[in-house]
């Protein structure tokens, strides 16, 4: 630990030594004898003064939890000398803040251990190294200051929290796997299609007995199969639109874990594409343990600046599987992104594209320049959808405060007449 000097022991220093110079300048001794108790106070204090020898270890209740939840740091400090007064401070990254009631100020014994439970908020997604404390210890009088500064090893994974959906958008073609998502082709399955003549070789508990005897003949029901799909979730990290506590990305990575959470639970394979100056990808996939290897990569999602000029060639092409359900998330702020998406459409894929709002987190100047400056881009953005709508392209508008599910029902609704624009 570094040792520094107290104000308190600069102090009887200083009037000490003003004390001895006073008693020799002025060849009496009755400045000497008002400075030697302090003095004295100094030199004992100084005496008994030892460094102390203090042992950290810091444990995290749980290693993964949701945007909002708390998370339990216990910080277990103890020391192999007396501690007088030991303060504690834990340093935490923005995002996470301790809700603990009071302060942490500690008295050791020689041997002792104390544990301190502090309580810490994380109202962001992302990952977080936990653990970092800064101690300060004093002498019994209060002379001498001891500091260490701990580095702390936890690490904390905190998910972005889910927003509640009615529905998914349904993809256009489905898979040939088993899943929750009703084929148009027909098959076994449990959907009602159509009535239509006895064949040879159809089975008897597909015999409609009543049309049959309506019609005197034999009818059988074809049914439509249940299939799963392939859906690609396209994040826009290319820039986005912030204050100090938000932003659209953000946004964007909670809409994203939404989406796969629900897709996965319909049993379709889900992949994802960050389209920025890096491009990350994870190709499609089922089941649980692929549903967190999403998280992980969502909570990476970082926004990358960079000048170069990225198509949809730079995306491996077994990344957005031929049939895939392709929805996007973008602000629509990089004209990179705009030609992509319409660079998917145009390959025949199937997209969508919500748009995460950069409204509520653009700062305008005040006056006649802020309201025609925000107007102008206000057109801009109305123009790409309009672009987008004459290619087909189902596309809404997320504003923050209003939940994930209007977007979706509004792209729901627009793909019909999407799909007719299209032809």
């Amino acid at each position: 630990m570094t040792r520094a000097a107290s104000p308190k022991l600069g102090l009887y220093a200083l009037l000490g030594g003003a004390g001895l110079v006073a008693a020799l300048a002025l060849g009496r001794p009755e400045p000497a004898v008002v400075a030697a108790p302090l003095l004295l106070f100094l030199v004992v204090g100084l005496g008994l003064a030892r460094d102390p020898e203090l042992e950290l270890e810091t444990r995290l209740e749980s290693e993964r939890i949701l945007e909002g939840e708390e998370a339990l740091l216990e910080v277990a400090v103890g020391s192999a000398t007396p501690v007088d007064e030991l303060e504690l401070v834990v340093v935490l990254p923005r995002g996470v803040k301790d809700v603990s009631p009071g302060a942490a100020g500690l008295h050791l014994d020689a041997g002792e251990t104390h544990t301190l439970a502090r309580r810490l908020r994380c109202d962001r997604w992302g990952a977080y190294r936990l653990g970092d404390v800064l101690l300060r210890a004093r002498d019994p009088l209060h002379l001498l200051v001891w500091e260490r500064y701990a580095e702390g090893r936890e690490r904390l994974r905190v998910y972005p929290r889910e927003e509640r959906l009615r529905q998914l958008v349904r993809p256009a073609r489905t898979q040939l796997g088993a899943g929750n998502q009703v084929s148009r082709a027909k098959g076994d399955g449990i959907e009602f299609a159509d009535l239509r003549p006895f064949m040879p070789g159809d089975r008897l508990r597909r015999i409609h007995w009543r049309a049959s005897a309506r019609r005197g003949e034999l009818w059988v029901t074809e049914l439509h199969p249940e299939r799963n799909a392939d859906v690609v979730l396209f994040l826009d990290t290319f820039a986005e639109a912030r204050r100090a506590d938000a932003g659209t990305l953000d946004l964007a990575v909670r809409a994203a874990a939404t989406l796969v959470r629900g897709y996965l639970r319909q049993r379709d394979r889900v992949g994802i594409v960050g389209f920025g100056g890096v491009l990350r990808w994870l190709l499609p996939g089922a089941g649980a343990e692929h549903g967190y290897r999403i998280a992980e990569a969502l909570l990476e999602s970082d926004i990358a600046f960079s000048y170069a000029w990225k198509g949809v060639d730079v995306i491996p092409p077994r990344t957005i599987p031929p049939g895939s359900l392709v929805l996007a998330l973008s602000p629509l702020l990089d004209v990179r992104t705009v030609g992509a998406l319409a660079d998917l459409a145009g390959r025949g894929y199937d997209l969508c594209v919500i748009e995460v709002s950069a409204r509520p987190f653009e700062q305008m100047p005040g006056g006649h320049l802020g309201e025609s400056l925000g107007r102008l881009r206000r057109l801009e953005r109305e123009k790409v959808r309009l672009d987008y709508q004459r290619l087909g392209i189902a596309v809404a508008e997320w504003v923050e405060g209003r939940p994930l599910a209007v977007p979706v029902e509004e792209v729901i609704r627009s793909r019909r007449s999407a799909r007719r624009a299209r032809a």
